[in-house]
């Protein structure tokens, strides 16, 4: 990354320093789908206005990705205008003082163990990533706090699974999607029996704009 990327990258970044800016891309990013200005205004309590304000200053950036949808999915004549709507955009921002790479090295490791003759290096990563996953489960006491540190950004749904929004592997998914699922779940079980909970709550459940990990409120059968 050169200087200006850097530079870039800080600027953007401090965006989220406002107050209102971070509460409602916390909305967005907990909500899952894609949100209009109505729903995010209300959800934070500030007027449309204010929220769309807010909402394009960070789509401009890529923050926010933005699409168009009308209400309820109606299409035709006398179905009203396309909402615009606000989802959290793909682009990641990390920013380190001094510079560092750390994704490089994840990569650099996933591309080893998927070249490895053997199954030794990827179950080495495997166990340690369970440890850690124990470590952090044991600190915490508390699976979602433990998760919620970790960078999985932990949802409660509907049915009582805990949905991980975020995946912090998710460079190295792009291609060792293998390696780092598998990766993300030894980590997920080992929090699990951290906080003295069931590891076999968590499944792998691959899905588009969230973690590869789902966890159950009881064993799957």
């Amino acid at each position: 990354m050169n200087s200006t990327d850097y530079q870039r990258d800080l600027e953007d970044l401090a965006l989220l320093s406002d107050d209102v800016r971070q509460r409602l891309y916390d909305f967005i990013t907990q909500h899952g789908d894609s949100v209009t200005r109505e729903e995010v205004a209300a959800a934070i309590g500030i007027t449309r206005s204010l929220a769309a304000y807010h909402l394009d200053k960070l789509a401009s950036v890529g923050l926010l990705d933005v699409t168009f949808a009308r209400p309820d999915g109606r299409t035709g004549p006398g179905s009203g205008r396309p909402a615009k709507r606000y989802a959290r955009g793909r682009r990641e921002i990390a920013v380190n003082v001094p510079p560092r790479n750390y994704s490089l090295l994840a990569k650099l490791l996933a591309t080893a163990a998927d070249a490895a003759p053997s199954s030794e290096f990827r179950d080495a990563l495997e166990s340690a990533s369970t440890q850690e996953g124990i470590a952090l489960g044991a600190q915490t006491g508390d699976i979602t706090a433990a998760l919620s540190s970790a960078g999985f950004e932990p949802v409660t749904a509907e049915n009582d699974d805990i949905v991980l929004c975020n995946c912090p592997f998710h460079s190295v998914v792009q291609e060792h999607s293998e390696l780092a699922c598998n990766l993300n779940r030894a980590f997920v079980r080992g929090a699990l029996e951290g906080a003295h909970a069931d590891p076999d709550r968590a499944e792998l459940s691959p899905a588009a704009g969230r973690c590869c990990v789902v966890i159950h409120p009881n064993p799957h059968p």
